[in-house]
């Protein structure tokens, strides 16, 4: 790759998305421990 070369960078509401779908695919991960745990507890 050249120093010349534009960066490959997708748009701004595209980080944005990807941002959001991560923070969203943490969350489900935690709540789903959580569930297993509560299930698993009773």
């Amino acid at each position: 790759m050249l120093w010349s070369d534009p960066k490959n960078q997708p748009p701004k509401f595209l980080r944005d998305m990807q941002a959001t779908l991560r923070r969203t695919g943490v969350l489900l991960a935690l709540a789903m421990v959580v569930v297993m745990f509560v299930a698993s507890a009773r």
